[in-house]
């Protein structure tokens, strides 16, 4: 990434650090948080393709589960912007952004050779809609940063994000874009150091291979290692140049349960804040970490998923939350919910209310479901070794990296001209059901009067390291694209007459 300046003229490094302190000391004693939340109600619409594990229903199922939690009282609800094609290209080539800008289901067959080149195909289908998907669910982790910068929110959530494998030229795990690389770029314009947090039982190799060379971001990678996609993070992935010890990788076997997770998470973490001081966080809580996970392998409750996200909120820093992987979408839905009520401090009763999607969660209809009896291959010295090689690669971090004083990035918009993003009120749009003039599904701002959506497993590794900045993007064996910002109006997704009740029928087989 580069060190980039940082947005303070006259203040020392240490005043930061001052300043961080005050916010800390602010949040453990009460302060009351203040959390916005981003959705689009038409996220839920797009479908990857029969059989394919990622389902975009899950964002509306969470939603809608924690609208009847009554948890959107407690916070800011936003529609955000759709991220234009100059953001994008912040960080992917523009070569790539304009395939995904032109490739359809109906032209695809005229471009295989792209396709190859781009890592587009099974994993990672060419399905109707999918530039706008892109450009939606990054459009609000960007948002979302852009509040941090503004210091409107002290937390902001977009479930919707997440999408950690994407690389600089190609797609990878699902992954098309990745919003959390742009949402970081977006953050280090006004933070000096950025902490970045994955819990998705798959290792964040693209976030980590896009700032494997810079200080400016440290990346924390918890996650399944060994013969499972994508086959990187090992304990000895530990960074490169400016950014050797800023990567930590901590890599996990099958059946980690909530008490051996804790084990590392908490001192790790610790340590981490103690020696890397962020200025902010970016958490990834992919759910596919979670126990009966369709392609997971691990043994978290929900419980314990959220006290990974709990913990991280008491040291006060500004923080971005995200969501990920997750492939049982009933027990996605039943974890985010209960992590928004976590970062809103609000403990959710176990009995599910009444909500649109309730036979999902059947037989039981709760919040919470029992850990499986799975064996637990973390065993106490394996545990202790890799605790004990991570707390090592982190005490040779001598001092906390600063960067020089200069004048900020320029901003694609000025922030104060950028798009805020639409406010979304439940409450008045469900006055408006009760006048007669407007359906119950659009009143709840769940989408649900059109929807489509899931696909297959994972394979192939991603590529090499893309060092990520603001003045610039380059890649080891991979080609800078041309200069093409045409910025393409958005378009509503076209909703098939019968996709609907196809892909909701899908999902409702495969829950």
């Amino acid at each position: 990434l580069g060190p980039f300046p940082a947005p303070f003229k006259a203040r020392a490094a240490t005043e930061g650090r001052r300043e961080g302190a005050r916010m800390e000391g602010q949040a453990r004693d009460g302060g009351k948080k203040k959390v916005a939340y981003f959705y689009d109600p038409d996220v839920g619409n797009y479908y990857y393709g029969q059989g394919h594990p990622m389902k975009p229903h899950r964002i509306r199922m969470t939603h809608n589960l924690l609208l009847h939690y009554g948890l959107y009282k407690k916070m800011e609800l936003y529609r955000p912007c759709s991220a234009s094609d100059d953001e994008l290209t912040r960080f992917h080539c523009d070569e790539y952004i304009e395939f995904l800008r032109l490739i359809t289901p109906d032209n695809q067959h005229e471009h295989l050779r792209q396709l190859k080149r781009y890592n587009v195909g099974e994993d990672c289908p060419v399905f109707d809609g999918l530039y706008d998907f892109c450009k939606c669910y990054t459009g609000g982790s960007i948002g979302g940063a852009v509040k941090l910068n503004k210091k409107q929110n002290d937390i902001v959530i977009n479930w919707a994000g997440g999408l950690h494998h994407a690389k600089r030229s190609e797609a990878s795990g699902f992954c098309y874009v990745n919003d959390i690389v742009l949402s970081i770029l977006e953050l280090a314009k006004y933070h000096r150091r950025i902490l970045y947090i994955d819990i998705d039982i798959h290792h964040g190799d693209g976030v980590e291979e896009a700032f494997y060379t810079t200080d400016r971001v440290m990346t924390v990678s918890f996650h399944k290692f060994g013969d499972y996609f994508p086959g990187t993070g090992a304990l000895a992935d530990i960074g490169h140049s400016c950014g050797k010890y800023y990567s930590l990788n901590v890599p996990l076997k099958d059946g980690i349960d909530d008490e051996s997770y804790e084990q590392l998470f908490k001192p790790i973490m610790q340590k981490v804040m103690e020696v890397y001081d962020p200025e902010a966080i970016v958490f990834q809580s992919g759910a596919d970490s979670l126990s009966g996970d369709r392609l997971g392998g691990f043994n978290l409750s929900i419980k314990g998923h959220a006290e990974c996200l709990r913990y991280m909120t008491t040291f006060g820093k500004p923080m971005l939350v995200l969501g990920g992987g997750g492939y049982t979408i009933r027990n996605v839905a039943r974890c985010w919910c209960y992590e928004t009520g976590t970062l809103l401090d609000n403990e959710l009763e176990d009995q599910l209310p009444s909500n649109d999607y309730l036979e999902y969660f059947g037989p039981d209809y709760r919040l919470h479901f029992t850990a499986s009896n799975m064996e637990n291959q973390n065993d106490t010295d394996y545990l202790n070794q890799v605790r004990t090689k991570v707390l090592q690669n982190l005490s040779k971090i001598r001092s906390v990296p600063n960067v020089p004083f200069h004048d900020v990035p320029a901003d694609l918009l000025d922030m104060e001209d950028r798009p805020e993003p639409e406010d979304f009120n439940p409450d008045e749009r469900k006055q408006r059901i009760w006048d007669g003039s407007m359906e119950k599904g659009e009143a709840l701002g769940d989408g649900s009067k059109t929807r489509k959506r899931h696909t297959q497993d994972h394979s192939e590794d991603a590529g090499v390291s893309a060092l990520a900045g603001s003045n610039g993007a380059a890649s080891a064996d991979r080609k800078n694209g041309t200069n093409q910002n045409d910025v393409q109006s958005d378009e509503p997704v076209k909703k098939e007459g019968g996709e609907e009740n196809r892909g909701e029928q899908e999902a409702m087989d495969t829950n």
